[in-house]
This record gives structure tokens, C-alpha cells and sequence, in this order.
């Protein structure tokens, strides 16, 4: 799925549970990452997660469905992009304006991994 398609997708959903049973389903669609690919691990998450890159391609790892789906909506915001356009996007207000209701542990994971990206 591309990000347009998942910003669509979420934005015709008023529940908040059936937004985050989306959001889940999204992970489910992760790639694996291929060998050789290089990993950081993210820090910063209740989760394990790590973004990995390739040929200029990202990939994501995380130890759980819901953290799978937010990792696989920030790489569909960065799919494509040079790391210079990556840094000089808005990621956290694009983020926002999904309108997903995550608790405080979960926003610290997603703050950690857009520095992530806007640290390349």
C-alpha cells in the first residue's frame, strides 16, 4: 500500500478501534528485510524496533502487530525518497493528522523513529 492509500483508507474510518485494527492489518504487510541489509536499532520504544536500509530502500522490524503497522505507515511516508527529501519532511504532523489515538509509550516510539529519519 502506499501512504496515499493509507491515508485513505484511515480517513473514511470513524472508530478509533476499527482505525488501530487497520493499522495492525497494515503490518501484516511489512516486507522482511533482505540480507545484508544495514539496522538500527530504534531506541526510545516499548517495543523492539528496528529501520533497516538497502539500495536506498527501508524496512522495518517490530516485536508487535500494532507497532508493525505504525513502522510500516512511517516507511510508506518515506518510500521513494531521497534521505535529503526524507529530512525536510513534516513527518510527525503528517503523522498527526491520521488522527490515530495512541497512549504515551506509543508516541515516544513514533517520535523515536521520525528523528530517526530526520537524522539520516
Amino acid at each position: 500500500m502506499t501512504y496515499d492509500d493509507i491515508k485513505h483508507a484511515l480517513s473514511i474510518l470513524e472508530d478509533p478501534s476499527d482505525k488501530l485494527e487497520l493499522v495492525m492489518d497494515i503490518g501484516k504487510n511489512l516486507e522482511p528485510v533482505p540480507t545484508n541489509a544495514k539496522c538500527t536499532e530504534i531506541t526510545g520504544c516499548a517495543s523492539f524496533v528496528e529501520i533497516c536500509e538497502k539500495d536506498g530502500r527501508f524496512y522495518g522490524v517490530a516485536d508487535s502487530m500494532m507497532v508493525r503497522g505504525i513502522v510500516a505507515i512511517i516507511l510508506a511516508m518515506v518510500a521513494g525518497k531521497t534521505h535529503e527529501e526524507i529530512r525536510n519532511l513534516d513527518l510527525l504532523n503528517e503523522f498527526n493528522s491520521l488522527n490515530l489515538h495512541f497512549g504515551a509509550s506509543r508516541l515516544n516510539g513514533i517520535q523515536s523513529m521520525i528523528s530517526f529519519f530526520h537524522n539520516l
